[in-house]
Formats: C-alpha cells, sequence, structure tokens
C-alpha cells in the first residue's frame, strides 16, 4: 500500500494549516471551488493504513470509494487523538473542500469531532464507534458493527482448537465495544464446552506493540492456547502467539499470512457499504443516518477464510450458529448469565439482541473471564 504521497500531504497539512488566517479568501474561494465539482471525502486514521488490523479495515473500506463517479477521496493517516485530528479536519474542509469527514478512530469524537461539527454546520462528520447521541451536533454521527457476532464464532471455533481449555485475550482499553469482543468471545466457547475460561490483560492504549507482545506471552505463559485480541493492529499479537505455537484468532482483517497454519479464522470489518451509502445519500441531498449500525446480515462484519487447523466438526458448528445470527436477532447475552463478579446480568429467558441498546453501555465482563474491566 503506497503510503509516501499520504505522509507529504500531512506535513504540508500541518503547515500550511497554521496559515489559515494569513490563507484567508483564497482558501475560501479554493472551496468554493471545489463544492461546484466532485464530492470529497476525507478519511483520517490513529495509525498507518497498512497495518493488517483497524486502519487497514477502514482503508479498504475508503478504497472502495475510489472508483465512484464524482467522487475524490483525500487521507491521512498516523494522526493522534489529540488536536491534531481537529486540524487535519480544518485543512480537508478549507484546503480540499471535503463535505463528509470519516474521522475513525474511538478517541477522535470528543471533543475533535464535536467541536467541528459545531464550527462546520455544512459539512457532515460520521465518528466510528457508538458515542454520538441527540444532544450532539445534527450534522455528525456514527457507525459501527456488531463484531461480536464475528467474536462469538471465533470463540466456538477456538473451542474446538483449545487443550488446555484456557483462552487468552489482549484487549486495548475497557470500553463497551472491547468488552462485548471478550465476552462474545468466551460465550462462543463456552457454548460448546462450558468449562472453558478466557484470561484477558488491558494494555491501556489501542496501539502499544510492546505490550501487546508482553500480554500475548503471558497469556500463554499461563497456559492459553488460543489467542486473540482488540487492538488497532493485531499484527504483533497474531505473530507473538503464532511463534509460541498457540493458534490465533484474528480480528478487524484478515491477518492469516501472519500466522499460517496457526490461523483459525477472524472477525473482520467491511467498511464499504457504509461509506458507499454515505456517498449514495449526499449525492442523492440527503444527510446520511446520525446512528447506523449493522452485522454479518447486513454485510458489515465478515468472517476470515477456516484456517488448516480447523476440524469439520470446528466448521460445521460455527457455520451453523452463523446461520441463525444472518436471520437476526441472535442473542450471545442470554440468560441466566452473571458477570465474573457474580452480578445477574440476565436472568433465565431474558436476552440481548445483536441490536439491543444496553449493549452500548456494556460495563462487564461476563462469568469465565478473567481479568477486571
Amino acid at each position: 500500500m503506497e503510503r509516501g504521497p499520504v505522509a507529504h500531504q500531512s506535513i504540508s497539512r500541518r503547515t500550511l494549516l497554521g496559515g489559515t488566517a494569513v490563507l484567508g479568501l483564497s482558501a475560501l474561494a479554493s472551496t468554493g471551488a471545489r463544492a461546484a465539482g466532485p464530492m470529497t471525502v476525507g478519511v483520517i486514521y490513529v495509525g498507518p493504513k497498512d497495518d493488517y488490523g483497524y486502519n487497514q479495515a477502514h482503508a479498504k473500506g475508503a478504497a472502495a470509494l475510489k472508483g465512484l463517479p464524482g467522487v475524490e477521496v483525500v487521507e491521512e493517516e498516523n494522526v493522534r487523538e489529540t488536536n491534531d485530528v481537529q486540524k487535519t479536519m480544518e485543512s480537508m474542509i478549507n484546503m480540499d473542500g471535503a463535505s463528509l469527514l470519516l474521522p475513525t478512530s474511538f478517541g477522535y469524537f470528543d471533543p475533535h469531532v464535536l467541536i467541528e461539527a459545531k464550527k462546520n454546520p455544512t459539512v457532515q462528520f460520521r465518528h466510528c464507534g457508538g458515542l454520538w447521541t441527540e444532544a450532539n451536533p445534527k450534522n455528525a454521527g456514527s457507525y459501527f458493527g456488531y463484531i461480536a457476532q464475528g467474536q462469538y464464532l471465533n470463540g466456538i471455533v477456538a473451542a474446538h482448537a483449545t487443550k488446555s481449555k484456557k483462552l487468552g485475550f489482549v484487549a486495548a482499553k475497557p470500553i463497551p465495544q472491547v468488552l462485548n469482543n471478550i465476552n462474545g468471545f468466551l460465550l462462543g466457547a463456552r457454548s460448546v464446552d462450558p468449562s472453558i475460561t478466557c484470561q484477558v490483560i488491558f494494555t491501556g492504549e489501542w496501539s502499544l506493540a510492546v505490550k501487546e507482545a508482553e500480554a500475548t506471552n503471558a497469556l500463554i505463559d499461563g497456559g492459553a492456547d488460543v489467542i486473540t485480541c482488540h487492538v488497532d493492529s493485531p499484527k504483533v499479537t497474531v505473530e507473538t502467539a503464532a511463534r509460541r505455537g498457540a493458534y490465533v484468532c484474528g480480528y478487524h482483517a484478515d491477518q492469516s499470512a501472519l500466522a499460517k497454519d496457526r490461523y483459525l479464522t477472524g472477525a473482520e470489518w467491511d467498511w464499504a457499504p457504509i461509506y458507499k451509502g454515505f456517498v449514495a445519500d449526499m449525492q442523492a441531498g440527503k444527510a446520511p443516518p446520525n446512528f447506523l449500525r449493522g452485522g454479518l446480515a447486513d454485510g458489515f462484519v465478515r468472517m476470515s477464510p477456516y484456517g488448516p487447523a480447523v476440524s469439520e466438526a470446528a466448521r460445521k458448528n460455527a457455520d451453523a450458529v452463523k446461520a441463525e445470527m444472518m436471520k437476526g436477532g441472535f442473542a450471545i447475552i442470554r440468560g441466566p448469565l452473571k458477570d465474573n463478579k457474580g452480578n445477574a446480568i440476565a436472568e433465565a429467558g431474558k436476552g440481548f439482541a445483536e441490536n439491543a441498546p444496553e449493549l452500548e453501555s456494556t460495563g462487564y465482563l461476563v462469568e469465565g473471564v478473567k481479568g477486571s474491566a
């Protein structure tokens, strides 16, 4: 993936933005001129676009826009979750005439997207995550996918592969989306074997290669023989686990090339349908939805192909559950169920389907997960 031009653009954006006041009317005139031409979409990444993970999945979604008629795409990678992202958004608006911005990292939203949305009411901002509410600017919004479905399927396959009955999970931050994935992974495994446990280690950041390697090694040293994760780039975790002889379930994108015969399957994003929908709405003169969610059935989430170590029994088991998920209304969280502190989450007969609003504020880890949020 070509990165040179993006890095150069990143430098020029931040240099030129400092002179926005000097640019004055010429910058506004440039914006006006662009408004009459192709629609410009700005996509912002917190890390490199070729990270085998979160950013690469979004970059693939952005790439799907580049062949659409009347659409131009500008991108910037390695933008920190600080005022840097405000500068990038402003430069995309003022220098490139962007009318739709896709700031993809979780920490971009508050306060950065909120500030820029208020300052630029004619620009649409759509942020990846579950943070937008009715109290926020109406030209902002959020999108996300029910990828815990994929982690549940990962768990089923992991359960068929584990010999120790101990799974490991390397996680970044204990936010609801991450906790749902941890819970989904363990509950998928326990649907096969209720005695399986999962140890989780939080690194504290989306991308900390050294801590991710340390966490992976610690999990394997503790007996885990199947590892998955929720960090921006699973590359370090996948490679470390495979090198140690553990099996791996991927996340965000397909990491099978990094682990070869140790890769079981993985939960992947497909942002292209969402991004194409946003563009189609705006080209039709409509604002994109403020709150958009979808899962396997909607094409927002998909599974990596099975690796050679996946047994026929595991394939049939996971495929059967996936077929149920495709019908909609599949409840990963269903009672009777307690968290790992002994508190009741759901009573018998109670369940939360993938679109249940309660899952947007998950603050617990289920029974069988070792670790704390």
